[in-house]
């Protein structure tokens, strides 16, 4: 997930802030994101083989489309009045995207964590069936081997369980970094 948030955050800044840097990774990232990335596995076990590699990788390659998507419509919803007052009082490009754009941004980028979260599970439990001789996926397959119906479910239980603590540990971090934000006061989002 770290990999997916440098590279989604790291796009969404090129393409987010200039014409042309949209005009650059744009395209190419849209291309990517239509292609099914569940097909990608077999082509990532031919080039990385059995391990680790290809499931961090696939795991990456989802979970950068939402924080990149969500992180890009955010920058470019930044009110123009802030961007003309940060120009006012003389901020520098880079103490703009600091200081006004990256926080007037961060509720998107968090929303995109989220969803990169649920992505990031959901890569996980498929490259695990397809590509691994350990782990819960792995322990899953071999259960449908020998008909243990209650071995899967116990893996989709536990799958779930993760999922959910995951999510509520980014609802934690949104609460937190947006706790200057009126609706996020009180520690819930309204």
């Amino acid at each position: 997930l770290g990999l997916a948030l440098v590279a989604g955050v790291g796009l969404a800044l090129v393409s987010g802030l200039s014409r042309l840097g949209e005009d650059v990774v744009d395209a190419p990232l849209q291309i990517l994101r239509t292609l099914p990335a569940l097909a990608l596995v077999p082509l990532f076990i031919l080039w990385f083989g059995i391990g680790e590699t290809p499931k961090i990788l696939l795991v990456a390659l989802g979970a950068t489309f939402p924080i990149y998507l969500n992180l890009h419509k955010g920058i470019r919803a930044i009110d123009p009045k802030l961007l003309e007052m940060a120009r006012t009082l003389g901020l520098s490009r880079g103490r703009t995207i600091r200081d006004v754009i990256l926080p007037g941004a961060l509720p998107d980028l968090l929303v995109g964590l989220r969803f990169a979260v649920g992505i990031s599970w959901l890569m996980l439990v498929v490259a695990e069936q397809v590509n691994a001789d350990s782990g819960i996926g792995h322990m899953m397959m071999d259960a449908q081997d020998f008909l243990r119906t209650d071995i899967i479910l116990v893996g989709l239980v536990i799958y779930g369980l993760l999922g959910l603590a995951s999510d509520q540990v980014v609802r934690l971090l949104e609460t937190t970094l947006l706790a200057w934000r009126p609706v996020y006061r009180g520690g819930r989002a309204s």
